[in-house]
């Protein structure tokens, strides 16, 4: 199925305006305010676009394009869906602070028990997740850059008191998700003959390696890691003395949510009170992946541009920075540890904290390499092993492939992938597990970040049937009726044996569906790949239609207006095109060349015509 990230965003705007809206006003239902993490995933499904894409923008009443006006006639007209907005955005901010002004980033209904036999407890609830920082970061910024347009196009008082609020609400909101996100980062140290130990020397030794020869590779490909974790890292983070031992192994990344005893965040912004942490300081692939995705954002050219980020957030986001380019170079070293095979190649992934194996496990590093990739631009071998990757994965994520009976791959996608929240059944309740059941959105995301990235026709056709196909997959699984019709995810219409889920409306895939389409929209708006071939082939083509066209011109002179005239105009215009875009659409300038070729020598016949018949 072809990917047309218009017509799907204005399909998805138009399911929400009939889910969401109703007068105008935003209605949070049952589900509403439960958790903040569901709750920033809905508001991003419109904020996102009309933020990320010039042609949805709802800040500048004057330009919304017909079209989206159409798919939020539900929401109000272009002049009121923006004040409507700015509502919503208000009631967001107001239902996830508490009484005393310090913005709350709980779990909410996304904890589940561990023991079924014990419930989740209030104050296991309200527990912050690294989700809900990440999705408050590129919400707060989304906003942000709404609200300083709006306010200029908006002459109602009341609007522009509300937008003073809110952006007050929203700057303290974003300082504290930036400073919980610097108290979730998690350097974990341990012996090299430790559990852990052995299993991150298995991982990457695959079992062909000597672990002698592990320990020295590790050693010298994390040497200069190592030296700047130790020296660099500053800001809610304790980092172990023992981390500076070439003996001792390591892991990076980001835990479940604020780690225990991580020291507080001195920041000059009031952001209320900086609640203690409860989990252990262990990395968790999945959360590294969300708090890569949102901390990209603060320093993305639309938040530089706009200058959104006051002189205390550029300073966190810089220490944020850091940790995102540390993460990036260390689980991508892991993932190419030996050159031969990558570890990434050995599917499923075997996770060294908690144990686990999983192909979302292969596709969170996989979405980790992609952020690497994408930093330093990678070379053509790297992108081509990291494509095989993602295709095994679609297919053994039963995405493009066809589902067995009793297959266990569907339970990737439901009930999805359970991960167990180390230090989580501290606040009076039990252990807590956290379920992911979006693999076929994240591996649809990261294709089409891999496609925007590649510079290889062959690569880049690989990634474009991949990312077809399982968006193919994916608008399959639409609800087709109930009040999230047009919305994700109805996981029985592509896996019929599955059980029926209550509630199946999902905020997470459809929130994700959304971003890539985004996604699709930057692949497609940037230059094709130019093909060397075809530049050769078209200097060609414009050498000898140049040529020809030259000695055309030397034939008497026509009228203007004459019908040989207009042709030699239309060449003419062709000819300086096809020179113009030679060097980026060669494609194209041959397609010009080749059809003034046509007419050059439908000219020349007819010529030769005319003097034999005189």
């Amino acid at each position: 199925m072809q990917i047309k990230p218009r017509q799907h965003l204005l399909d998805i705007w138009q399911a929400i305006a009939r889910h969401s809206f109703d007068g105008g006003k935003w209605v949070w239902g049952e589900s509403g305010g439960s958790s903040s993490v569901a709750d920033a995933e809905r508001l991003l499904c419109v904020m996102y676009p009309a933020t990320e894409i010039p042609t949805f923008r709802l800040d500048d009443p004057d330009t919304t394009q017909k079209d989206v006006e159409r798919a939020l006639r539900r929401a109000g007209g272009r002049m009121e869906v923006p004040a409507h907005l700015v509502t919503a955005l208000t009631e967001f901010m107001e239902r996830h602070t508490a009484p005393d002004g310090t913005p709350v980033f709980a779990g909410g209904h996304y904890f589940a028990s561990e023991d079924e036999s014990r419930d989740v407890s209030p104050e296991q609830r309200e527990l912050g997740v690294v989700d809900s920082f990440s999705m408050s970061v590129t919400l707060c910024l989304a906003t942000l850059g709404f609200l300083k347009v709006y306010e200029e196009k908006t002459s109602r008082g009341d609007v522009k008191e509300a937008i003073t609020r809110l952006r007050e609400a929203t700057t303290v909101r974003l300082t504290a998700a930036m400073v919980s996100l610097l108290r979730s980062f998690a350097v974990n140290v341990f012996d090299a003959d430790s559990d852990q130990g052995l299993r991150l020397r298995r991982l990457v030794g695959e079992g062909r390696l000597a672990e002698r020869t592990v320990m020295q590779q590790f050693q010298r490909r994390f040497k200069a890691l190592r030296a700047t974790i130790t020296e660099s890292l500053v800001l809610g983070v304790d980092v172990e003395e023992r981390i500076k031992d070439d003996n001792q192994l390591f892991e990076c990344g980001w835990a479940w949510g604020l780690v225990r005893d991580a020291p507080k965040v001195e920041t000059g912004d009031e952001i209320g009170v900086q609640p203690a942490g409860a989990a252990d300081s262990v990395p968790y692939l999945y959360f590294t992946v969300v708090a890569l995705d949102g901390i990209q954002d603060l320093f993305s050219d639309r938040t530089l541009t706009l200058g959104l980020l006051t002189p205390e957030q550029q300073k966190l986001a810089e220490a944020l920075r850091l940790r995102w380019e540390i993460t990036q170079q260390y689980w991508s070293g892991i993932a190419r540890f030996d050159s031969d095979r990558w570890p990434l190649e050995d599917i499923p992934w075997r996770t060294t904290g908690q144990e686990l194996e999983s192909e979302y496990f292969s596709l969170s590093v996989a979405a980790i390499l992609v952020h690497d990739l994408v930093r330093r631009r990678a070379t053509d071998d790297d992108l081509t092993r990291t494509v095989t990757v993602m295709e095994r994965l679609a297919e053994r994520g039963r995405v493009t492939s066809r589902v067995t009976r009793d297959d266990r791959a569907v339970r990737l996608h439901t009930p999805g992938v359970t991960l167990p929240l180390q230090g989580s059944d501290g606040p009076g309740g039990p252990p807590l597990l956290w379920t992911m059941n979006d693999f076929s959105a994240q591996l649809l995301k990261r294709t089409i970040q891999l496609c925007e990235l590649s510079r290889n026709i062959t690569s880049q056709d690989r990634l474009l049937r991949l990312a077809e196909q399982t968006f193919g997959h994916l608008w399959q699984r639409r609800l087709t009726d109930g009040e999230g019709s047009g919305l994700w995810d109805d996981v029985g219409r592509v896996y019929p044996e599955t059980p029926e889920r209550p509630g199946a409306l999902s905020w997470s895939v459809t929130e994700r569906v959304t971003e890539c389409m985004v996604a699709a929209r930057k692949l497609y708006v940037q230059q094709p790949i130019r093909s060397a071939e075809l530049a050769v082939l078209a200097r060609a083509l414009l050498s000898e239609s140049t040529h020809l066209f030259g000695s055309e011109q030397m034939e008497p002179a026509p009228a203007t207006d004459s019908e040989r005239g207009r042709a030699l105009k239309s060449i003419e215009i062709r000819l300086r095109r096809a020179r113009r875009i030679l060097d980026e659409q060669p494609g194209t300038a041959c397609a010009l060349t080749l059809s003034v070729l046509g007419e050059l020598d439908t000219l020349a016949q007819a010529r030769g015509a005319a003097a034999q018949e005189v």
